[in-house]
């Protein structure tokens, strides 16, 4: 798949104002920058912690700076696409690329693996057209609890099935869909659905799924954790 479009604009670049992810707690925080990180083509190893604060809150009262991946990664495997990038809401921006080249169909079902589930109305639908318009949209607008719902809206998906339980997990995703994974699946809060499950399952959904986003949600899960899981997701 071509992402020409998606790296004119995921060049690595600052967020400064409150906008998008660094719209929480803006005003009540010391750090007010968040970054996020160029996109480039490479295999599993090329997934690594980057230095950057690219996630900022405050947690009872106390400002939590999570940093993230120093580089979001497309992995191209024979009839699959697979996107990995840090904050959730870049999977917009990953989906609006997949519709424009053919590689998601419109109408497919959208299968959300997460401990959230992230369909908080926008502060604004999205009303434009092309690549770029959703990767502003998704930087500008979106943060990480609110980024699917505008993507249902745009008709890019028919509707969502949601698998946050191990019930959730035993059944078998209904074709055609697009495989939409958060690891905090695997953070330590979500340690009752058994950890062999989650990896049979997934691994399973990953085999057949033709595209498919990964975030390793830096406020939600450690990195390191994050990136061991996808190794043994995908290796």
């Amino acid at each position: 798949m071509d992402i020409a479009g998606l790296q004119e604009f995921y060049r690595g670049f600052d967020i400064t104002a409150p906008l998008g992810n660094n719209r929480f707690a803006f005003e009540h925080r010391k750090h007010r920058t968040v970054y996020v990180p160029p996109l480039i083509k490479g295999g599993l190893d090329a997934v690594a912690c980057g230095p950057e604060v690219v996630f900022s809150d405050l947690v009872d009262g106390v400002e939590v700076n999570a940093r993230g991946l120093k580089h979001f990664v497309h992995i191209e495997r024979p009839g699959h696409d697979i996107f990995v990038m840090d904050n959730h809401n870049h999977a917009f921006s990953c989906w609006a690329a997949g519709i424009h080249a053919g590689a998601i169909r419109p109408g497919a079902r959208l299968v959300h693996v997460d401990q959230h589930k992230d369909t908080r109305p926008p502060p604004s639908g999205f009303t434009g057209h092309g690549v770029q318009d959703a990767c502003r949209y998704a930087n500008d607008v979106l943060d990480v609890g609110n980024f699917i719902l505008p993507a249902v809206g745009a008709g890019w998906f028919q509707d969502v099935v949601q698998v946050g339980s191990a019930e959730a997990l035993m059944a078998d995703p209904p074709a055609p869909f697009v495989l939409d994974i958060d690891l905090d699946i695997f953070a330590p809060v979500m340690d009752y659905i058994p950890r062999d499950l989650k990896l049979s399952r997934l691994r399973a959904w990953i085999a057949t799924a033709p595209f498919i986003t990964i975030a390793t949600s830096p406020f939600f899960m450690d990195q390191n954790q994050a990136i061991e899981s996808l190794r043994a997701l995908l290796t």
